[in-house]
């Protein structure tokens, strides 16, 4: 439930999503973790934080997220783990307004943490550097590093190997099912194939010189056939917008998406989906829109 944003003190901050244009599966590590390799893409369509400094210590969540407990949510941690680190003696109150679906792998979460380490950064004026914020990121999840570093990137290791890429302009139709994919549960598949040969970042731009709506052939999401072998409505609403083009799973699961041209398009294929679905409309993004907060 998204409630009436405060505004006496509050000063907002934009936290967008992203899209996995592909998602390999190349290995994995000892400790468990799965090397891959992904392109993310940043996407304007955004949630909002509201951050009111304070002159105590204490941070706290202002607002109700359905779901999400205070001592749980990302960016209260997010805020608790950068003010222990630079020794602050400043708080917060931190409002979050949602508006990117919870449990669908467009980051939203990882991406409310990262807007949080920026703005703060700025707020309580500490002057951290890009890289001191991206490594308490990592922290926080794999995906949050990638909202710190602030362009579109080509992404290898657990997803905090970045390398800036250079996208094309396009519009996406995404859509989200009624599904809650575990995440946890997809990578513990053992259908799950880990052995996809790794590919290099040329092959992936070589690929997509064809003009949108034609991401790069031979590149895949490898969490797509498992998830929707085992939930249903993701299968459905993937194969409903098949029948415009190459859709696919963003990260994993349950958001889908198709690249196209023009929002005219985006907004003719939106405006059919049906009605069960939750869908929007985005263009995609050449950088953060807090990327200038931290060298």
């Amino acid at each position: 439930m998204i409630h009436a944003a405060p505004m006496q003190d509050f000063q907002p901050f934009l936290a967008p999503a992203k899209i996995n244009l592909f998602l390999h599966i190349t290995g994995q590590r000892a400790d468990g973790y799965h090397l891959l390799q992904t392109v993310f893409r940043l996407l304007d369509f955004y949630d909002t934080i509201y951050l009111k400094p304070t002159k105590t210590s204490a941070i706290k969540r202002v607002n109700t997220v359905a779901g999400v407990p205070e001592t749980q949510d990302l960016c209260v941690r997010a805020a608790t783990l950068l003010q222990q680190y630079a020794k602050c003696p400043l708080g917060v109150e931190i409002f979050v307004e949602k508006k990117i679906p919870m449990g669908g792998g467009l980051g939203g979460g990882s991406s409310d943490a990262a807007t949080v380490l920026l703005a703060l950064n700025q707020l309580w004026k500490l002057n951290l550097s890009r890289t001191q914020l991206l490594s308490l990121g990592l922290q926080l999840g794999a995906d949050v590093p990638f909202f710190i570093y602030g362009t579109n990137a080509w992404a290898e290791g657990v997803g905090e190997q970045l390398h800036a890429i250079a996208l094309r302009d396009a519009y996406y139709v995404v859509l989200t099912p009624n599904a809650h994919v575990s995440t946890a549960q997809i990578f513990a598949n053992k259908q799950l194939t880990k052995n996809t040969i790794p590919k290099t970042m040329s092959d992936f731009s070589g690929a997509s010189n064809f003009g949108a709506g034609n991401l790069s052939t031979g590149f895949k999401n490898d969490l797509e056939k498992v998830v929707c072998d085992n939930y249903p409505p993701v299968l459905a609403c993937l194969t409903w917008l098949k029948q415009f083009g190459d859709a696919r799973m963003s990260g994993s699961g349950a958001s889908v998406f198709l690249e196209v041209a023009s929002d005219k398009i985006a907004t003719e294929i939106c405006n059919q989906k049906p009605s069960n679905i939750k869908g929007f409309v985005a263009k995609g993004l050449n950088q953060h829109p807090l990327i200038s907060f931290c060298e």
